[in-house]
């Protein structure tokens, strides 16, 4: 019997692996899916690498620094800004010093609004455990109370947060996003070359034994002094058990609430030409904007996302709980000339409670769906106890 049995292979469960077996745990991970990684997966087709949806990675976040070999992954920097569509024309807002006088021309480049953001982003430019001791609120409060207000807010702050968290309601914590736009001043996002696919691979290339794939587990209980997984391979016996999936499936196994789930989708589209040789993410701030909220040309980032001669762009938007996706037509009517959808079309196994893969109604277009990408609030600090004498999982509640 091995001491920890891991359940889900996603970052957090194969860190957690990676942990217990340094300490000298024996670890077995089991995963449901064919392949490890969660939603941090890259598919490559006709020789473009597309990732499940539209992520990056930030050197300045405390784990990446910490736990990966970030030059292993031979990252590729966006630019350092960000470039906003607007009714009047293109602008970017680069930070780096050869953009930053381009930068200061903008409609952007106002005193009292940058003022208002210097006010809002200060608790962030502390200590962290200083911040998270802050009095919380959501992220519109936030900037009200900070007298946040006007286009810089409008149009670029809140339709690139909208990208990053899946929501345009303004509802999440204030702590959270000012510890977001903190690690975004310190580091700049980057892609790894062969897709975000190898960070679990490499966390994985570190743990003694191989993960288990297409090993659902659909019951967990209490026998003795131990813990028996059941999988339709057979059980798993282990003295701890770690449930390191999304939310919805882990409330499939344990008293857990589930929360409610946003989604987002991303398509990716391959053009011969590309649109622009930008390497900046780019958000919609015209008044008629679509439910697009980003998009980006991730072969001027990274090239080995898509084959020689050819470009791969994304597009993504934001998917509320409950909603259907949104057609590929409106992405194709405001796409730049001489694109063409890439031929394919991938559906991925939805992770909030819907049957089935879900693609895009045309099928011409490659699109990925992910309705639990994020959950609509963070959960309260729990943690997970056994509790033998009921024999099932127990859970402990409690804000930090």
């Amino acid at each position: 019997m091995i001491d920890v049995l891991v359940i889900g292979a996603g970052l957090a469960g194969l860190q957690c692996a990676r942990v217990l077996a340094r300490g000298g745990r024996t670890v077995q991970v089991v995963e449901a899916s064919d392949d490890i990684g969660g939603r941090v997966r890259t598919d490559v087709l006709d020789g473009f690498r597309c990732d499940r949806g539209f992520q990056l990675v930030n050197p300045a976040y405390p784990d990446a620094k910490s736990q990966l070999d970030l030059r292993a992954l031979d990252l590729r920097a966006f630019g350092r800004g960000i470039a906003v569509r607007r009714a009047d024309g293109l602008a970017e807002l680069g930070l780096d010093p050869k953009s930053l006088m381009g930068a200061l021309r903008t409609p952007y480049a106002d005193v009292r609004q940058l003022t208002a953001f210097a006010r809002w982003i200060a608790p962030a430019l502390g200590s962290v455990p200083r911040l998270l001791t802050t009095p919380d609120a959501t992220l519109a409060e936030s900037f009200d109370a900070a007298g946040f207000h006007g286009t810089l807010r409008d149009e670029v702050f809140e339709p690139f947060l909208a990208g990053v968290l899946l929501e345009t309601q303004g509802a999440t914590s204030s702590r959270f996003a000012r510890l977001l736009i903190r690690s975004f001043a310190l580091g700049t996002p980057a892609l790894p070359a062969q897709g975000m696919s190898a960070i679990p691979l490499q966390l994985a290339a570190r743990l003694p034994r191989p993960v288990e794939l297409d090993t659902p587990v659909t019951g967990l209980a209490r026998e003795g002094d131990h813990w028996v997984a059941q999988t339709p391979a057979g059980e798993r016996a282990a003295t701890t058990v770690v449930v390191a999936t999304d939310p919805v499936s882990v409330g499939a196994l344990a008293p857990v609430p589930v929360p409610a789930m946003k989604g987002v989708i991303t398509w990716w589209f391959s053009t011969d030409v590309a649109p622009t040789d930008s390497r900046y993410l780019a958000v919609d701030a015209r008044p008629d904007a679509g439910p697009v909220v980003n998009t980006a040309v991730m072969s001027n980032v990274a090239p080995d996302y898509a084959p020689a001669g050819q470009h791969l762009v994304q597009a993504s938007a934001v998917l509320p709980e409950g909603a259907d996706c949104p057609p590929v037509e409106v992405v194709r009517v405001r796409r730049p000339p001489r694109h063409r959808v890439h031929p394919g079309c991938l559906g991925l196994r939805p992770t909030h409670g819907r049957g089935g893969p879900r693609v895009l109604p045309d099928a011409h277009s490659q699109g990925i769906v992910t309705y639990g990408a994020l959950p609509a609030r963070l959960p309260e600090t729990l943690t997970v106890v056994p509790d033998p004498a009921a024999g099932k999982v127990r859970t402990t509640s409690g804000t930090s």
